[in-house]
């Protein structure tokens, strides 16, 4: 069973950042795609981040704030979070692709306040 867990999130002031960390383990196949997600409250689950490959995509609200790399050994991905707003206030979930199979973590809080 794939087991996907995040780490990394927690109260920041606005402009400050945070890197996310997430690793999927109880697989030996690399998994196809791993991507971020996060949900505000009342809000729905929207596409942060991602990685097929090692092809980087990203939703135009990060653009130029977030990066998403990716451990080429591990089934690892990180999320560098910089000049952190207060609408990135949400909880971030990390998502690993094997075939057609998706597992998704328990998500990791980030809040953004002054």
């Amino acid at each position: 069973q794939v087991r996907v867990v995040e780490s990394g999130g927690g109260l920041v002031q606005p402009g400050m950042s945070l890197r996310l960390s997430c690793e999927a383990s109880g697989t030996r196949f690399r998994l196809n795609a791993m991507s971020w997600h996060r949900q505000a409250p009342g809000k729905e689950r929207e596409l942060v981040a991602g990685m097929i490959g090692s092809r980087p995509t990203y939703a135009d609200f990060v653009k130029g704030r977030f990066t998403i790399s990716r451990d080429n050994y591990k089934n690892t991905v990180f999320l560098q979070m910089n000049n952190l707003k207060p609408e990135d206030t949400a909880v971030y979930y990390c998502r690993g692709v094997i075939g057609t199979n998706d597992f998704w973590g328990q998500g990791t809080q980030v809040t953004v306040s002054s």
